[in-house]
């Protein structure tokens, strides 16, 4: 028995999220299935990832780790799993870790994209990747208020748990937002992120691109601790984990 680190992408538009859910379709489970085929094995492998993406979120480098019993190679087993995979998941990368390598405990850092759609006509072949917004944002206006949300905060107004009992403080050290032609891309990297945190911190810097918040109201928002005090949830579809670091 191996201890293994995979590297995976995925399409999450039909998946209801990353963690395995009782009758419903999960990169998880996906994973896990095409894993306990491949050993001949009765007991499911559990694949543990870097993060739980919700349902409709995207990843180009999700880590995961995962104990085998198998005389397949590294190469074997990713040539393996990306031939019964579903064409939306697909293995970027294959190789032994220590026995102590744990994909979520071990991670350190984490980089999330957000990609909004601003043009007239519509995104038909990037729809799934993409946000289409109804108004044009004020970019200047949310990089302003974008500083005031990087550092260590309590993030408690952008958690989507209600019920969340462990700390809600988190350092995101670096928030970035570009436009380019037709598209307005933002960029998150943190030591971890709550339940829809990048996806509140989205709808909450639109709502100060379409003047209905002011940069300045950020430090407010941040000292209430109540998710009511923050912006919406921006869609899923416009979301993607794009690297973990160790």
């Amino acid at each position: 028995m191996k201890n293994y680190k995979l590297v995976i992408a995925y399409e999450g538009s039909r998946y209801y999220g990353w963690e395995h859910q009782p009758d419903k379709d999960t990169v998880q489970g996906k994973l896990e299935t095409v894993l306990m085929r491949m050993c001949e094995s009765q007991t499911v492998p559990e694949v543990i990832g870097a993060g739980r993406t919700d349902a409709g979120v995207h990843a180009k480098a999700m880590v995961a780790s995962v104990r085998l019993d198998t005389r397949m190679s590294c190469e074997e087993i990713k040539a393996y799993m990306n031939r019964y995979l579903p064409d939306d998941i697909g293995v970027v990368e294959v190789r032994e870790a220590s026995e102590r390598f744990h994909a979520r405990y071990k991670a350190v850092g984490k980089t999330y994209s957000y990609t909004c759609y601003v043009g007239e006509g519509k995104p038909v072949f990037n729809r799934r990747f993409v946000t289409k917004l109804d108004f044009m944002p004020d970019v200047e206006r949310m990089q302003k208020a974008a500083v005031y949300l990087q550092g260590e905060h309590d993030f408690k107004s952008f958690c989507g748990n209600p019920k969340m009992k462990k700390s809600t403080v988190r350092n995101v050290d670096m928030i970035t937002i570009k436009r380019s032609k037709n598209q307005i891309y933002f960029t998150f990297h943190g030591t971890g992120f709550l339940q829809h945190m990048v996806r509140i911190l989205v709808g909450t810097l639109l709502e100060v691109g379409a003047g209905r918040m002011e940069p300045e109201d950020m430090i407010r928002i941040l000292d209430a601790r109540d998710r009511k005090a923050a912006g919406p949830t921006a869609p899923a579809q416009g979301l993607c984990m794009e690297k973990v670091d160790y």
